[in-house]
């Protein structure tokens, strides 16, 4: 063999040694994680098993609000790791019983989860556990989601993520719920995580992501 060949056989040989490397990385759960971490998560497991939300939609929720980060601030005057505004931390925390709230006490991670993890599972409560109209109606409010599922089933359909006229509600709902689909695969067990969507295909709203 001359050797001009056995330098491209080496070659072939690393390369081919480079991509299964490469495959048993990206398959691996622990190279994903560093993607989307699962912090504070027996603070997680606690509120969403109280107020009946699964703990990796609410890591799903932090992620995209605010990246784990504790202290963050929006302009809109949102506060802390589910991005809470004041107005609506106050109504949460009277209706759980959470007294003498202050509005600086969401940039605590446990009340700041607290108080988000009820409210989604309150939103969802309201919304029949469809995971859009719950995501929509967290990011842009109750009231216009309620306006949007009255001008739809004024035309006789139902609202689905194509209808949403707000592009940020959209794109926040999206994101939320790719979120979620990783969060599921990286740490459900295999029995749990199901069959989710394909994004190509149309959804029925968020049924197929329901809540366990």
């Amino acid at each position: 063999m001359s050797k001009r060949r056995l330098r491209l056989v080496k070659t072939a040989v690393w390369f081919a040694l480079w991509l299964i490397g490469a495959g048993l990385i990206l398959n691996s759960r622990g190279f994903w994680r560093l993607f989307f971490p699962l912090h504070y998560q027996p603070t997680l497991e606690r509120y969403g098993s109280e107020y009946g939300v699964d703990p990796l939609l609410l890591a799903a929720v932090i992620r995209a609000e605010s990246k784990y980060h504790p202290k963050a601030r929006s302009q809109a005057g949102a506060l802390g790791l589910m991005q809470i505004v004041p107005e609506t931390g106050a109504w949460v925390a009277e209706q759980i019983g959470l007294k003498n709230f202050r509005p600086d006490e969401l940039l605590d991670p446990e009340t700041n989860i607290r108080i988000g993890a009820w409210y989604l599972g309150h939103l969802l409560d309201q919304f029949h556990g469809d995971l859009v109209l719950a995501l929509a109606a967290y990011n842009s409010g109750r009231g216009n989601v309620l306006g949007w599922i009255g001008e739809q089933k004024a035309r006789g359909r139902v609202l689905t993520i194509e209808d949403i006229p707000f592009l940020e509600t959209k794109t926040y709902v999206q994101k939320v719920l790719r979120n979620y689909y990783w969060y599921r695969k990286i740490y459900a067990p295999a029995e749990k995580r199901g069959i989710f969507w394909s994004w190509v295909e149309k959804e029925k709203r968020g049924q197929m992501l329901p809540r366990e």
